[in-house]
């Protein structure tokens, strides 16, 4: 039996059953890829061509909630495994990171529900 790891990240991510298109660029590339997993302060993100780490990028997460883009004015790659890339977020608008926390806390509720729905054993209860 593999040994329980501790649990490391700032805030829960919420892995996404279904992926969202995202944009995203650099000061000399345009790239386009695929959200699968998101939080409040980042997401990883699965894309075609080499994006150099610690580098700062602008990203626009299109999400299901609203027509218009999410915009991130800064989010600094942690990290690059092949053709995933690890976000953090670090300037969003006021508006923007509300629309963001909004949809987080939503999927992170409808989560819970299903999960309460299949009996699953949860803790703290």
């Amino acid at each position: 039996m593999e040994p329980v790891r501790p649990y490391q990240r700032e805030h829960y991510r919420v892995p996404l059953s279904v992926t969202y298109p995202v944009m995203f660029s650099d000061t000399a590339n345009i790239r386009e890829g695929q959200v699968t997993n998101l939080s409040v302060f980042g997401c990883t993100i699965e894309c075609t061509g080499a994006v150099p780490d610690n580098t700062t990028l602008l990203v626009r997460l299109l999400l299901p909630d609203q027509k218009e883009s999410l915009a991130i004015e800064q989010a600094e790659v942690r990290w690059v495994k092949g053709n995933r890339v690890g976000l953090r977020f670090g300037k969003l608008e006021r508006t923007a990171d509300l629309r963001l926390h909004m949809f987080v806390w939503s999927r992170l509720l409808d989560r819970l529900q299903d999960l309460t729905q299949e009996g699953a054993v949860l803790p703290y209860s």
